[in-house]
């Protein structure tokens, strides 16, 4: 029987967007969510075709203003979130191929403006199916492919 190895992530880790356009991004890997969460700002949905879309701007670095990244998604949903102050926000969800280790997987993402917060994006639980945490440890898989 073959053992299947399970991607080990630090606290912290490194991953790509590529359907939005985001090369690499720092990531806080957050067992307490229960969905992943994007820094988002100027966030505009549109219609097009009779299905609905965001259009948002995101600051991919930390503590960083001159990078910014015009995304469009799909919107999938729109539903309450409960931030970590426990104050719910109406949240647009999108859909969107993350990278990381090498390997790629679709994931659900809340879009929120989190300029205050130290990191640009939570991968949160749904996210990281199979895949063990080590908190103690940081960056173990590295920069996304191609990344420096």
């Amino acid at each position: 029987m073959l053992k299947t190895v399970k991607t080990t992530l630090g606290w912290r880790e490194w991953a790509a967007l590529p359907t939005l356009g985001l090369p690499a991004i720092k990531v806080k890997i957050d067992t307490g969510a229960r969905t992943s969460s994007l820094h988002a700002f100027r966030i505009k949905p549109f219609k097009t075709g009779g299905r609905k879309y965001v259009r948002f701007m995101v600051y991919p670095v930390q503590h960083e203003r001159e990078v910014v990244v015009s995304c469009v998604a799909e919107v999938t949903d729109r539903r309450y979130i409960r931030d970590s102050s426990g104050r719910r926000e109406f949240r647009y969800i999108i859909k969107s191929v993350i990278r990381m280790d090498g390997k790629n997987w679709e994931i659900e993402i809340s879009l929120t403006n989190r300029a205050k917060m130290n990191f640009r994006m939570l991968l949160g639980r749904s996210a990281m199916r199979g895949m063990r945490i080590a908190p103690r440890r940081s960056f173990l898989l590295g920069k996304p492919d191609g990344e420096k």
